[in-house]
């Protein structure tokens, strides 16, 4: 963990790019950038892509508080997940939701589903409305994306991930080493056919991240890398059924697989059992999440496990601290390195 000094931060409102700038960019009138954003079914759509091209270029934001809205700027904070409904993210948006509420801030959830371009929504919307802060998933972002968190006046944290050459405040750990832990975990257990079975959502980079260190270990360790991609957004249970029923049935067959999450590491479990594999004895199952039910199934399931609670309570207290709302003693701490945990039950 690092101690590295802010940028200044700019005053809310300076050098703020403005509706009439993206109009004499786009070559329109100001009231047809307006039309544009209230309602584009009347702009045509020449105008309408020049207008597009000028806001990805300046990284407008449009002022959505106005009027009697004004009162409410300060209070809110942004937050932009990959999947709301995904269990691994509940505990960070409750350690961060929690700890904003006692100190009266509120969150404002997005899910972006891995999709850059709903991400690149949800950050415009929310700086619309002027937010005090915003706190974005990963580092993996489109160029319209990085281009207004480059330009928002406001603290912006980057979370699940950790990329110390980044300018946002980073709060998170590195999956290309969580991948390195799992390969060289089930090559200490005995297993030398160690597979890595990717993610369904195809915009989930992190894993990616994950695979590649795994890649890298295994091929270190002398011993060849075995990738399966399972076909794209199919639910994770059926991924996990997917990957194991043909790794299963490769003349060479793994003797161990590492999964994206637990989602899909439990459908390749379960589909194991169904075929009358014995886990881990003729294959070893480990996952990534540490969900709710991994300790629940039969064999327990084997998973490492990222600080989840932590990144949402030290996301919140970061933001805080840049906002001085809370104490801060000395410099405000912009790199914040944490912890995965290699949980070992039976599944390996």
């Amino acid at each position: 963990m690092s101690d590295h000094k802010n940028p200044p931060r700019k005053r809310r409102g300076a050098g703020r790019i403005t509706l009439s700038t993206v109009a004499e960019r786009a070559g329109v009138s100001s009231m047809t950038v307006s039309r544009y954003f209230n309602q584009p079914e009347q702009v045509s759509l020449e105008h309408r892509e020049r207008i597009a091209l000028a806001v990805n270029e300046l990284g407008y934001v449009p002022n959505l508080v106005a009027g009697g809205l004004a009162s409410t700027r300060g209070r809110i904070i942004g937050m932009v997940i990959p999947n709301i409904s995904g269990p691994i993210f509940a505990n960070t948006i409750q350690g961060f939701s929690d700890t904003l509420s006692r100190h009266g801030y509120q969150l404002l959830l997005a899910s972006s589903y891995f999709s850059a371009e709903q991400e690149e929504n949800a950050v415009r919307a929310f700086l619309g409305w002027s937010p005090a802060a915003l706190v974005v998933t990963s580092h993996f972002h489109s160029q319209a994306t990085e281009k207004m968190l480059a330009e928002a006046d406001i603290p912006v944290v980057e979370t699940w991930d950790y990329q110390p050459e980044r300018g946002p405040i980073q709060i998170g750990f590195s999956h290309y080493q969580v991948g390195v832990m799992a390969a060289r975990y089930l090559h200490g257990k005995g297993y030398r056919r160690i597979a890595f079975v990717e993610n369904s959502a195809a915009g989930d980079l992190s894993a990616l991240e994950r695979r590649d260190g795994y890649a890298t270990t295994m091929s270190s360790l002398g011993l060849v890398p075995i990738v399966f991609a399972p076909s794209p957004d199919c639910a994770p249970f059926e991924a996990g059924k997917q990957a194991m029923e043909v790794l299963m049935a490769a003349q060479n067959r793994p003797d161990a697989l590492i999964f994206a999450n637990d989602n899909i590491a439990a459908g390749g479990l379960l589909a194991g059992q169904r075929a009358g594999l014995r886990i881990p004895e003729d294959c070893a199952v480990l996952g990534f999440g540490d969900y709710p039910f991994a300790e629940m199934l039969l064999p327990s399931l084997s998973t490492i496990k990222p600080p989840a609670l932590e990144i949402g309570v030290l996301a919140a207290t970061r933001v805080l601290q840049s906002l001085g709302v809370v104490g801060l003693e000395g410099e405000l701490q912009r790199l914040n390195l944490l912890e995965c945990r290699l949980i070992e039950r039976e599944s390996a």
